[in-house]
């Protein structure tokens, strides 16, 4: 089956599964900001390098961050900034929703 003969829903439900690891969440986040080379992203998130490099090959091919070779370094950075948004937006739904549990568990103290 080929991805324009998948349903959307389908689709979406891959796309999701693509972002459900801390280490890839991380690295999206820290490339909405500028672009960084791997040994920056080693640095930022503290990784061993294989599991950074396994987590960055699936960004990539879910189409998500792109490589440029510069030298003897490799440099990532996103490829929309609607990226950067789908997380801005996750970030405001966690933070209204922690904040409701906050306010439920005030009430019933």
């Amino acid at each position: 089956m080929t991805g324009l003969s998948r349903p959307l829903y389908q689709m979406k439900a891959d796309f999701f599964k693509t972002l459900g690891h801390p280490v890839r969440i991380r690295v999206l986040e820290l490339l909405s900001d500028h672009e960084y080379a791997v040994s920056q992203l080693l640095d930022e998130i503290g990784v061993e390098p294989a599991n950074l490099s396994q987590q960055l090959s699936i960004l990539r091919r879910a189409g998500l961050v792109a490589a440029r070779r510069e030298g003897l370094s490799v440099t990532y950075e996103l490829t929309s900034p609607q990226v950067a948004e789908m997380l801005a937006a996750a970030r405001a739904i966690l933070t209204g929703v922690v904040a409701g549990q906050a306010e439920a568990l005030e009430r019933l103290a």
